[in-house]
């Protein structure tokens, strides 16, 4: 019987900066994400696809048991599948922070991280 190998989750430098700053607000936001990190690692692809970027990207929420406000109050996490066995996590943000993100910037954030 063979298994699968798991997947590799890359961390693009635009997801590194926004921990670092929502850690500040939110101490437990690493604890928080490490669910969602072992789904993308054993191949699962939680979350909803996001149109119009031109890439396999997904939105998922990440609960945030920091901020006090249910679903509104959650982490969203932006990810990229680059190949099967290769997740890119893109970038994350509060929602009581800020309300949405745009195809068109999570193309530029993939645009400039495949550029390095």
């Amino acid at each position: 019987m063979t298994t699968k190998p798991p997947v590799e989750v890359i961390y693009a430098p635009v997801f590194t900066r926004a921990i670092k700053r929502l850690h500040k607000k939110f101490p437990k936001v690493a604890i928080e994400l490490r669910p969602l990190i072992q789904q993308l690692e054993n191949g699962e692809t939680p979350g909803d696809q996001v149109q119009g970027t031109g890439y396999t990207v997904y939105k998922a929420r990440v609960r945030n048991s920091q901020a006090q406000r249910g679903k509104s109050g959650g982490l969203r996490v932006i990810y990229y599948i680059k190949r099967a066995e290769r997740v890119i996590l893109v970038t994350i943000y509060s929602k009581t922070e800020q309300v949405d993100i745009t195809a068109d910037e999570i193309r530029r954030i993939i645009e400039e991280f495949e550029s390095e």
